[in-house]
C-alpha cells in the first residue's frame, strides 16, 4: 500500500467516523426519548390512578354514611316505640326501667350523629383533596401531551437526520478497502461508536493512554493502518489530515 493511499484512507475514514458519531448519537437519542416519554406517561398513570383511589375513598366514606344514617333512623324509631309504650305500663318500676332503656337508646343515638358528622367532614376534606388532584392532573396531562408532541416531532426529525446521515456514509465506502472497512466497523461495534481516534499529546483519543514515540514515528511512516495497544482503536494524527 502506498503512502498517499495509507494518508487518504485515514482521511476516508476520519470522515465516516464523523457521520457514524452522529448515527450513534442519534440512534441513542432514538431510544432514549421514546423511554422518557414512557417514564413521564407512567407517572401520569400514577396521578391518575391517585384521584381514582381518592373518588374510591370518598364514594366508601358516603356508603358508610348511608350505613350509619340507617342505624339512626332505626334508633329514632326505637326511641318513638318506647316512648309509646311509656303510657301503657302499670307499675313505676317498668315505667323507670323504660325510661332508662329510651337514655340508653338515646346515647347511641348520639354516637351515630357524631359518627354522621365526623363522616361529613371526612368527605368534604376527601373532596377538596379531589379537586387538588384533578387540577393537579390536568396541568401534568398538560405537560406530558406537549412534551409528547414535542418527543414525537423530534422523533421524525431525527429519523430524517439519520436517513441523509445514512446516504451520506455510504457514498463514502466505496473509496474504503474492504479490509479497511472490515476491519473499522468491527472496532466500531465493539467500541460504541468510536473507532479511529486521533493521539493528541502522545495520548491515544480514545482510551487516553499513552501512546510511545515509536508507535507514532510508524504512524508518519504511513505504511500501514496504526492501532492502539490498549484499546484496539484506529489511530492518525491531525497533521496528516
Amino acid at each position: 500500500m502506498t503512502v498517499t493511499s495509507v494518508k487518504e484512507q485515514v482521511k476516508k475514514l476520519v470522515e465516516v467516523q464523523a457521520i457514524d458519531a452522529e448515527i450513534y448519537r442519534i440512534q441513542r437519542e432514538l431510544k432514549e426519548r421514546p423511554a422518557f416519554l414512557e417514564e413521564l406517561k407512567n407517572k401520569f398513570e400514577v396521578k391518575k390512578e391517585n384521584l381514582k383511589a381518592l373518588e374510591a375513598k370518598s364514594k366508601n366514606e358516603l356508603l358508610n354514611r348511608k350505613s350509619l344514617e340507617l342505624e339512626l333512623q332505626t334508633k329514632e324509631g326505637e326511641i318513638t316505640k318506647a316512648n309509646t309504650q311509656l303510657s301503657s305500663l302499670k307499675t313505676n318500676r317498668e315505667y323507670q326501667a323504660k325510661l332508662t332503656e329510651i337514655e340508653n337508646i338515646k346515647a347511641d343515638r348520639s354516637l351515630f350523629e357524631e359518627k354522621i358528622l365526623i363522616s361529613y367532614d371526612a368527605t368534604d376534606a376527601i373532596n377538596k383533596e379531589i379537586e387538588t388532584e384533578k387540577k393537579v392532573l390536568s396541568t401534568e396531562e398538560g405537560k406530558y401531551l406537549e412534551e409528547k408532541k414535542q418527543v414525537d416531532a423530534s422523533v421524525q426529525e431525527m429519523g430524517e437526520q439519520l436517513k441523509l446521515l445514512l446516504n451520506q456514509r455510504s457514498q463514502l465506502l466505496p473509496a474504503i478497502e474492504k479490509s479497511n472497512l472490515s476491519r473499522y466497523e468491527r472496532i466500531l461495534e465493539n467500541k460504541v461508536g468510536l473507532a479511529i481516534v486521533p493521539v493528541a499529546g502522545n495520548s491515544c483519543g480514545g482510551c487516553f493512554m499513552n501512546v510511545p514515540d515509536q508507535v507514532v514515528n510508524e504512524m508518519k511512516m504511513h505504511e500501514r493502518l496504526i492501532a492502539c495497544e490498549m484499546c484496539s482503536r484506529i489511530l492518525y494524527l491531525e497533521e496528516d489530515l
